[in-house]
């Protein structure tokens, strides 16, 4: 174990307590390798002992020591010198919910907003809505409110001083915040209210609060005055978000309060009951003890990787504590500071694959996370679940093999654990000889000591095997069937992992892997072939890594305070900044004093959080060390500013020159050191070692084990047998007590002193598959890789644009077409791009047959062309084979913030005709062979709409041009991952799976509408239901229950309108297979075959089929809803949700053709409602449905960027439908201007309510009300004009506020305290009310998932049409 400075040594233990096991690694104090003692053991076992860990320090203390140590005798802590843990207590509180009883305080109108959340759905095509529960029992509103002053987006860049410091704020109304902004008190709270409250709170039996305020990471007093008083009364726990986490957002800032106070008292519990098991005592305190048994010291480790003593140790800072341990070990015993070659973490156990990155020699930190669906800020290590691990369950599905995301866990467990499991990844490995049982533990059967049962994998493997050839004509054998789950398990592996490294600009094949956890060593060739990896790194103590990294570890203080100002090099500045980051150094130190350290073994270090003004993604920049300032910033080591383009311009792949860099936190990491270098590294050691080959007679025993190709004889080998330089060439074996590494046989491995180095043989041959008939494995395999290649595409996307639209809203679809222009895979999922960019390519395809060179790319947003609405441009690029002829098309489509047209950002809520919606491309090239055409496409988007009446170009061309010069680059990437794909497989090969994925996604329908045909025989399924002007939306299916076909026939909707809700045909494909897929309920690919067994009919004229200049504005994102409504209730899937997006838009600003140009700002935002009901769930509040699922920004970063107070933003109590399940209720949106601005309301179901199904009730409408600033009459008139006059004479200062409805669509010039308040449909109820319910809770498998960076960039992609 790690040596730490000196001179007395005593026995040091680390334990880490997981799900199943607790590992213990003990030293008697030599510090050496050799003398370290393992033990492995339960963690639950009632039987024989309490508790795990102290059972295990009991063991090893007996080891130690000779003597005999009964259970339950206190243990002497005079012989310990510490103890360092980490447990899995706090997360499985979170996943149990079984954490203590809490109530939460926040400020008055937003009691609802952790239930709204960002209001987006976790899963995109589920009827049946599920969000995690809310943690707390209760909320208490307080009546006190504070704003910030200035706004982001001001284009004048006004900066308000305030004078009075923030304690002066019961004086003075404009006060300084901690991060330097001006904030304005407007209500104080009341003490006596406020006690009132919390004494009822108390009275229920309340013991532990959680409090956050609005704007209280800037201005705590608030929040600390409602702490004491909590205190006085009595509470033992009280949590604010200010102490916690200064960090701006009220969401997560108000669920990490949450868990804290809903965790801590749980962890506080744990741990008085180990450390009563203890004769001194535990924790610094204790060691400084004068008299009695002298205590011990003990750390647990934390979320980020540090150490912290046990008395500090917090709910919130212990979610990740036991893998932090697993990074840690990894991250110390494999990477070299020398060579630098960075490393990524593979931990695959029974039931995750947890996937990491350690380079530059520090941790990767990210400060929002989410595990057991709570969203939290704090540090954590960017840790991330990438598959159920060895528990992940096989299936066979719609003629795809698929793995996971359902987990057998440990009860029943895998097939082979003899409880009657079912298949699992495990198995297949058994099955194939890559699991050895004699190396595996005997805890199976009645008694707890039979070996793993290979009888129950071979059985279940040959049933499925006959049930795949039964339902496909091949004939596969069963070694065949296991293996291809083994590759598709790989695949999708390694998705994530190439994700997790490639968004933040490394390249996957620069790295090695570290493999560790139970399972890694059957799968890390693979996964390392995939990746292009050629080093892997098994640590000897692999099994038990994350207790030898709570051995390694340092002890760390982390503080961090907000800040807003404008980085700029002058001196002034940065000694403000300097001042800050030394009195955090100052607090860290006397904090790691108190602990032990003396100054020399303390290091820091010190970041900021630094973002481009008018962006949010910030980056957590590190101070540059001596060397890297020497080596690029002129040996200037406070070069935080050119740090942080340098590190924008990695990650995003641009920089943006002519912004202000704002910071928003300065953070000190104070760093203990404990961990003194271990005697040689990995690399240190290859250099030096002379390979020799292994003599024959070493093996143990040979195998027949199943590799790509058969069964071949494998020599298995005992690690403890190998000695140290020892080379075995695979097909191989290596084996101990607690793992098993296969070497494949194109890989060599060599034993060094501390791991075992796999190192992988350059691959020369190709991959064997021809394009006659169909393998179900290979057609597996292409579905994910052409999937992997849509968002690849997607995230380079994402990266190098630069308007929020596609950054953060991620309004964005990339796809994949065949050589016709048929879809072949898409992402992200936007289901309202899901049918229609085929539309477009094909469109395209036809226009340019034959003229297109290489380097051409076209661009479009028509609507007659296969484009949604305007915002919408697509750009569309072929890709040529060796010949010169089109193989596949790519295209991506974004939304842009702004084409022109008579308001800012081309949302208008009352055009009529398509000019008044911006700039309409049909066909154009926007590259010819290589050269983007930048002023044909500035005539299109910036003159050419200026010249209508009342119509303005693009308010922003240079975000439009840099987008789409994005988008151009995304088809690139697309085209370049599908060439490596051909060189792979070959062009046919590519091409005859083109086809059959189609052809997959055609038979999955079918068989959908074979079933449904059963479920509604000789039932006519038609439906109507009516847009709020009037017009009607009817169809009818007519399902062919033989051939599964189905007519959807919209004979009967109502005619184009002279308005803007008119959807081009593209539309109303999207909602088709958004429903179809919704009601497949399966993960199948979404692509042109999906449509292929629907014949969809549109009346010409009607408004789903509008002429070429109609208005379209609102088709996309009201009509879309109600097609999907009506497609639903002819299935009768559901009740009606909220059938509406809710469009608001604020600003001003622009460059009509009769004045000048005017700078400003533009704000676009769509609003959650109610989903509806169905026959076995119960609607969900405040959540986007169907064709929507964009988030909202957040209440705080919405005050801070918009002139704007958000009033209220709540649940709307009884508009959902009511019924024996009700429907979900809407949302209140309430909020107020500061300066004068144009408002703009685009909505629908204002008119006719959503639906209600099988008697279930109907919703309620929405609303939306102007609160208008009148000027108050003293006296009526009497007639003649002389007297209207005098009506207007009153007092100048005497107004009113009158409440004015402005209907579905409307738009208004607001003045400064005028509101607009928003009142969201909600959705229908489903059954009779009265009726007993039928919900059903369907289990999530993903709830112990951990997910760092990795998930929130899918949960954006997720959610984001």
């Amino acid at each position: 174990m790690g040596d730490a400075g000196g001179e007395q040594r005593g026995i040091r233990i680390a334990i880490d307590r997981g799900g199943t096991f607790t590992d213990c690694v003990g030293n008697p104090g030599s510090g050496l390798m050799e003398d370290d003692v393992i033990i492995k053991l339960l963690s639950e076992d009632p039987s024989n002992y309490k508790d795990a860990p102290l059972e295990g320090i009991r063991r090893l203390m007996e080891k130690f020591t000779g003597n005999e140590i009964p259970r339950g005798q206190p243990l002497d802590t005079s012989k310990i010198e510490s103890i360092r843990m980490g447990t899995t207590v706090a997360t499985n509180a979170l996943l149990e919910r079984k954490g203590e009883k809490v109530a939460m305080v926040v400020t008055s109108g937003f009691k609802d907003c952790l239930e709204i959340g960002n209001q987006s759905r976790p899963k995109i095509f589920d009827l049946a809505i599920r969000r995690p529960d809310v943690l707390y029992q209760k909320v208490v509103e307080v009546d006190e409110r504070v704003t910030l002053e200035d706004y982001a987006e001001d284009p004048h860049r006004n900066k308000t001083k305030a004078e009075a410091k923030h304690e002066d704020y019961k004086s003075k109304d404009l006060v300084q915040g901690l991060s330097g902004e001006a904030v304005r008190i407007l209500k104080r709270p009341e003490e006596d209210k406020i006690k009132e409250s919390l004494k009822g709170l108390y009275e229920d039996g309340f013991r532990s609060i959680a409090v956050c305020l609005m704007h209280a990471y800037t201005f705590p007093d608030h929040e600390a005055l409602v702490g004491k008083l909590a205190k006085d009364i009595g509470f033992q726990h009280v949590s604010l978000s200010h102490e916690l986490m200064p960090m701006i957002k009220l969401v997560p800032r108000a669920t990490s309060a949450c868990a804290d106070a809903y965790l801590t008292p749980a962890i506080k519990k744990y741990i008085s009951g180990f450390q009563a098991g203890f004769e001194g005592g535990l924790g610094t305190e204790s060691v400084k003890k004068e008299e009695g048994s002298k205590g011990a010291r003990c750390e647990f480790m934390q979320s980020d990787g540090g150490l912290v003593d046990v008395d500090q140790f917090s709910g919130l800072r212990a979610i990740l504590s036991g893998p932090a341990g697993g990074v840690v070990g990894y991250a110390l015993t494999s990477y070299d500071p020398e060579t630098k070659t960075p490393v990524i973490g593979f931990d695959m156990g029974g039931t995750s694959t947890d996937v990491s990155r350690y380079g530059q020699g520090r941790y990767e930190h990210v400060f929002e996370t989410t595990t057991a669906g709570v969203t939290i800020q704090s540090p954590q290590l960017d840790i991330n679940t990438v598959a159920a691990g060895g528990g992940s369950r096989l299936f066979f599905k719609n003629g795809l093999f698929v793995v996971g995301p359902e987990s057998a866990g440990a009860h029943p467990g895998p097939a082979c654990y003899r409880k009657g499991g079912p298949l699992t990844v495990t198995d297949a490995n058994l099955f194939l000889g890559r699991l050895l049982p004699d190396f595996f533990p005997k805890i199976f059967g009645k008694n707890e000591d039979e070996g793993l049962d290979p009888e129950a994998s071979k059985k279940l493997f040959e049933e499925l095997t006959e049930k795949i050839n039964s339902e496909t004509g091949k004939n596969m054998t069963a070694d065949e069937v296991a293996f291809g789950f083994i590759k598709i398990a790989n695949e999708t592996m390694t998705r994530p992992i190439r994700s997790l490294t490639e968004a933040k600009g490394h390249d996957t094949a620069q790295h090695r892997l570290a493999t560790f956890g139970g399972a890694g060593g059957q799968h890390a060739v693979a996964i390392a072939e995939s990746l292009g990896v050629r080093q892997i790194l098994v640590h000897r103590y692999s099994s038990v890594l994350s207790a030898y990294g709570m051995a390694l570890a340092d002890v760390v203080d982390e503080s961090q305070v907000p800040e807003s100002h404008v980085w700029n090099t002058n001196g002034e500045s940065r000694d403000g900044l300097k001042s800050k980051m030394n009195e955090l150094k100052e607090r860290s130190r006397k904090r790691l004093t108190v602990q032990g350290f003396s100054d020399d073994s303390i290091e820091y270090e010190e970041y900021l959080n630094m973002r481009y003004r008018g962006t949010e993604s910030a980056l957590m920049v590190i101070k540059p060390s001596e060397e890297d300032a020497k080596e690029h910033y002129k040996s200037d080591d406070w070069a935080f500013g050119e740090a942080f383009v340098r590190q924008h311009e990695q990650e995003f792949g641009f920089t943006l020159p002519d912004r202000d860099i704002i910071i928003d936190d300065v953070r000190v990491r104070g760093i203990g050191k404990s961990f003194r270098g271990m005697s040689k590294t990995a690399d240190q050691q290859l250099k030096e070692i002379k390979p020799k080959n292994v003599a024959t007679d070493q093996a143990y025993s040979t195998a027949q084990v199943y590799f790509d190709g058969g069964r071949q004889d494998t020599k298995i080998y005992k690690l403890e047998d190998l000695e140290v330089g020892t080379r075995v060439a695979g097909p191989a074996i290596i084996a101990d007590g607690t793992q098993t590494i296969v070497v494949t046989p194109d890989a060599s491995a060599l034993v060094i002193e501390t791991h075992v180095v796999i190192n992988i043989g350059e691959e020369g041959s190709g991959k064997k598959a021809n394009a006659k008939e169909v393998d179900p494995i290979l057609l597996s395999i292409f579905a994910h890789r052409f999937m992997a290649i849509a968002e690849q595409m997607g995230r380079a996307l994402q990266k190098t644009s630069v308007s929020t639209n596609v950054k953060e809203r991620l309004d964005y679809s990339c796809a994949l077409f065949d050589d016709k222009g048929g879809l072949v895979a898409n992402a992200p999922h936007l289901p309202v791009h899901l049918g229609s960019m085929s539309t477009c390519v094909r469109t395209q395809a036809e226009i340019w047959k034959g003229k297109l060179k290489k380097g051409d790319v076209i661009v479009s947003n028509h609507p007659e062309y296969g484009g949604t609405h305007l915002p919408d441009i697509t750009v569309v690029t072929p890709a040529f084979s060796p010949k010169g002829e089109i193989i596949f098309y790519v295209a991506s489509r974004a939304h842009h913030a702004d084409i022109g047209g008579i308001l800012p950002g081309s949302m208008p809520p009352h055009s009529r005709e398509l000019y008044q919606e911006g700039a309409a491309i049909k066909s154009e090239k926007l590259v010819s062979e290589g050269k983007f055409d930048e002023k044909r496409i500035t005539e299109l988007l910036y003159d050419e709409p200026a010249q209508y009446p009342d119509c303005s170009g693009t308010r922003c061309l240079a975000d439009n041009l840099n987008d789409l010069k994005a988008q151009i680059a995304a088809n690139q990437k697309g085209i370049n991952l599908i060439s490596t794909l051909i060189e792979d497989y070959g062009e046919d090969v590519v091409q005859f799976y083109m086809r059959n994925i189609q052809d997959n996604a055609e038979q999955s329908v079918r068989t959908l509408l074979k079933e449904v045909s059963k479920r509604f025989e000789g039932q006519d399924l038609q439906a109507v239901d009516y847009m709020d002007d009037g017009s009607p939306i009817s169809l009818r299916i007519t399902i062919d229950g033989e051939k599964g076909e189905a007519v959807f026939d919209f004979e009967g909707t109502g005619p184009e309108v002279y308005g803007n809700i008119n959807a081009p045909e593209a539309v109303t494909y999207s909602a088709i297979i958004y429903c179809l897929r919704c009601l497949v309920d399966q993960d199948i690919p979404l692509n042109q075959g999906c449509l292929k067994p629907v014949d969809v009919r549109i009346p010409p004229g009607c408004f789903l089929s509008p002429s070429e200049k109609a208005a379209v504005v609102g088709g996309n994102v009201l009509t879309s809803q109600r097609v999907t409504d009506v497609v639903f209730k002819c299935f009768e899937a559901c009740a009606a949700s909220q059938g509406d997006c809710n469009n608001l838009t604020f600003g001003y600003g622009g460059n009509l053709k009769s004045g000048k140009e005017e700078k400003g700002f533009g704000y676009y935002e769509t609003i959650a409602g109610g989903s509806g009901a169905g026959k076995d769930w119960e609607g969900t509040s405040g959540v986007h449905t169907h064709m929507t699922n964009t988030r909202i920004t957040d209440a705080e970063v919405f005050e801070r960027r918009y002139p704007v107070i958000l009033r209220e933003f709540s649940l709307r109590p009884g508009s959902g439908g009511v019924g024996q399940h009700k429907g979900g209720d809407g949302v209140i949106r309430d909020i107020e201007f500061r300066i004068p601005v144009q408002v703009s309301i685009l909505s629908e179901r204002r008119v006719y309510r959503p639906y209600g199904l099988h008697g279930g009730g109907d919703a309620q409408c929405g609303k939306n009300i102007w609160v208008r600033k009148i000027k108050k009459v003293k006296s009526q008139g009497s007639g003649g004009e002389h007297e209207g006059k005098r009506r207007e004479d009153g007092e100048a200062e005497e107004y009113q506020y009158r409440h004015i409805s402005m209907g579905a669509k409307n738009t208004a010039a607001m003045q400064p305290g005028e509101r607009i308040i928003v009142m969201t449909p909600g959705g229908g109820g489903y059954g009779k009310a009265g009726e007993k319910s039928k919900v059903e809770l369907k289990e999530d498998y993903e709830k112990h998932w951990k997910k760092g960076s990795l998930a929130s960039r899918l949960a954006d992609w997720e959610s984001s049409s």
